[in-house]
């Protein structure tokens, strides 16, 4: 089996991928605080949880935007298996030709994002990542990637307004029924879900402004399934793209020997 991770700021995915497809996925809390000791431990927990064995593991591939979690896990992974695994960076085969201002700057989740949706979909495409932070990349019809925006996430923005705002409670977010709220917590919830649904649709009209041509639009991360509903473009939802780029990016960069 192979472990693919994948480190955002808030939330670490952890994919079993077997026979080139996933057999489980598991979520635990990024913290900067935690020894690579802990996060063996963590780790464990969640393969026994799956029915997997440590020795089970016969690689592995990591994607991360925490540099400190980009040492410290590659670590817990060879105290738990004794394997090392790859970590996304300089050095790793991609086939994506970067065309931004520093190629080598681009975030590796974004690498991972893309290679994966160009491995399913036609170019030009449109990713959006709903992550702590929500990002656009673009990918143009020769599958170069050109750029892209960094948009403040759904959940740090309407948490930030509840926490400036006295009067404003802290929300979860559900499909409202309605457009237009009838209290506090509806029209919070109709505003963070149709606004930030409404964004996207915006976005992609004027992508598709510059680039002259219609996109494919794919999007991804924790709220893709509750945003993706209120919007009326096209979109193709995929909850477990990085970890399909992963499975992707290992394959090839796997030794020949071992392929």
């Amino acid at each position: 089996m192979i472990l693919a991770i994948d480190v955002g700021n808030t939330n670490i995915v952890l994919g079993g991928i077997q026979g080139g497809r996933q057999v489980f996925s598991a979520r635990c809390a990024s913290d900067r605080n935690k020894t690579e000791d802990e996060y063996a431990l963590t780790i464990q927990g969640i393969l026994a949880m799956h029915g997997v064995k440590p020795e089970d593991i016969e690689g592995g591939i990591l994607s991360s935007v925490v540099p400190y979690l980009r040492t410290v896990l590659p670590r817990a992974i060879r105290l738990l298996t004794g394997k090392d695994i790859m970590v996304v960076g300089s050095g790793i085969k991609t086939g994506l030709n970067i065309r931004t201002e520093n190629p080598a700057a681009l975030g590796s989740d974004l690498v991972v994002d893309a290679v994966a949706a160009l491995a399913k979909y036609p170019a030009p495409i449109a990713i959006f990542d709903m992550g702590t932070a929500t990002t656009l990349s673009v990918i143009d019809s020769r599958g170069d990637y050109i750029g892209g925006m960094i948009i403040p996430g759904l959940r740090v923005s309407v948490d930030a307004l509840s926490a400036r705002a006295a009067q404003l409670p802290y929300i979860n977010f559900t499909a409202p029924e309605h457009l237009i709220g009838t209290n506090t917590v509806e029209c919070m919830q109709s505003g963070a879900v149709y606004g930030c649904a409404g964004m996207m649709d915006g976005l992609i009209d004027r992508v598709q402004e510059e680039l002259g041509e219609e996109v494919t639009v794919v999007l991804t991360g924790g709220l893709s399934k509750v945003i993706a509903p209120f919007c009326r473009r096209k979109i193709h939802v995929e909850p477990d793209l990085l970890i399909d780029g992963l499975r992707i990016l290992y394959e090839k960069n796997l030794p020949r020997r071992k392929k």
